[in-house]
């Protein structure tokens, strides 16, 4: 890989991580559109409980992987909820990235020619003769 490809990458995780880390904690906490849309018709008291009317979120349940540790946007454990949402933003960047570094690993070409080089500047190397592949008289 391309030195400068290196950089554009290395570049991107940390503007990612630094969104990820620090700017999530400024993310609104009042509900989006979908959980406002669910919300319409019911009342609610000081801690978010429903208390009277009509809306689909009276039907919702607790979520299966409510216990897990990475649930509501932050990690299990930590008391301080910035340090929290920060950490597990910068843990699921970290994953993000690993996994689709390796599935592009994975990927990449494996026919031993080189890959970054255009198709009439590559040498076939199995000759002996350095002879140009694709390349026209």
């Amino acid at each position: 890989m391309k030195k400068r490809s290196w950089g554009f990458l290395v570049g991107g995780l940390l503007v990612a991580l630094l969104l990820a880390g620090v700017v999530s904690n400024f993310a609104s906490p009042h509900p989006d559109g979908l959980d406002s849309s669910l919300r319409a018709g019911c009342t609610f008291d000081a801690e978010d409980n429903i208390t009277g009317g009509s809306c689909p979120a009276q039907a919702s349940r607790e979520h299966e992987l409510a216990d897990s540790p990475f649930a509501d946007y932050g990690l299990r454990g930590i008391d301080n909820p910035y340090l929290a949402t920060g950490l597990s933003g910068v843990i699921g960047v970290l994953l993000t990235f690993a996994v689709g570094g390796g599935l592009f690993w994975l990927a990449r070409r494996r026919n031993g020619t080189d890959a970054g080089a255009p198709a009439g500047d590559r040498t076939d190397s199995g000759t002996g003769t350095g002879a140009r592949v694709g390349a026209a008289g």
